[in-house]
């Protein structure tokens, strides 16, 4: 990464800050500021959690609790308890705060359209489609890794779309029974590893380990939701894999998959793996795949 990168970006958010009003305590000519309006517009029609709003909008508690008490003031917002679980707050927009809302889809879309109005139409095709590339990329960047239970109900989300996809794409669809790859338990620390993507807290990719002391260790369940493909969170995924791997002692990993899983196939040749001889009869392999972990 270099300083001219660097500061190329710092030089990108000024101009956005600048040109969106971000600045602006009154944003689009409203009495509220950019956060409060952002957060108007995340509160989803049949109301939030406001835990999922602090995870979609990257906020501490404390200045997301001040944003509320705000809206709520103005008449915007009711927040109360969640039925059935009172560690859970809710948000709800009220009739007012649809409407306010309202105002600022529009104002929105007219400030948006100051953007796009003094270019001709082939300057504008190149803004709008460099914006939605650094929209991918920047959401791309966005994802992050962790370690779970392989029992965590983000685990269970990916594993769920992870079966119902090779389903799909499998020649004959999957069966569990004709398989011989082991069970979500056969990934609980500290004989496996099992790996969560999230973005703004959602679970969008996951990955598994099998250890087998120094020896060679088994990838599984690796997969990445649509929206995310193509932007290198798979490779960012497969890299994260391949260093729990090495931390727990392994000096390889390798993998077996299916012939209609090309994108993963091609991902794994990029990557350094190399194709070898079948090391188990898993009835719907037809490559199998090891790279080693020493440098």
């Amino acid at each position: 990464m270099t300083d001219a990168a660097v500061s190329q970006v710092r030089s990108f958010n000024r101009l956005v800050t600048q040109r969106v009003g971000a600045l602006d305590d009154h944003y689009l000519a409203r009495d509220r500021s950019l956060g409060e309006a952002r957060l108007l517009w995340e509160i989803s029609p049949d109301g939030s959690d406001v835990r999922r709003l602090r995870a979609r909008l990257g906020l501490d508690s404390g200045y997301l609790s001040r944003l509320l008490r705000s809206l709520e003031a103005d008449g915007l917002v009711t927040v109360a308890v969640a039925a059935g679980d009172r560690r859970v707050r809710r948000v709800q927009l009220t009739e007012a705060g649809q409407t306010e809302r309202e105002v600022l889809d529009r104002r929105s879309d007219e400030l948006a359209r100051s953007l796009l109005r003094p270019l001709g139409e082939a300057r504008r095709e190149r803004l709008v489609a460099a914006m939605a590339e650094v929209e991918r990329l920047l959401t791309a960047a966005l994802v992050d890794f962790a370690a779970v239970d392989p029992g965590h109900r983000d685990a269970q989300h990916c594993l769920r779309r992870y079966f119902a996809e090779i389903d799909r794409r499998f020649d004959a669809g999957f069966d569990p029974a004709r398989s011989t790859a082991p069970s979500a338990d056969d990934f609980r620390a500290p004989g496996g590893a099992f790996l969560v993507a999230t973005l703004h807290g959602d679970p969008v990719g996951c990955g598994a380990l099998r250890f087998h002391g120094s020896g060679a260790a088994d990838l599984k369940r690796m997969w990445v939701a649509d929206g995310l493909r193509g932007l290198g969170v798979g490779r960012r995924l497969l890299e994260e894999l391949e260093r729990t791997a090495a931390a727990a002692g392994a000096a390889a990993v390798r993998l077996e998959t299916n012939r209609n899983l090309p994108e993963a196939i091609a991902l794994y040749r990029s990557a350094g793996y190399r194709e070898v001889d079948p090391f188990n009869d898993e009835a719907y392999a037809h490559h199998w795949f090891e790279k080693s972990l020493k440098s």
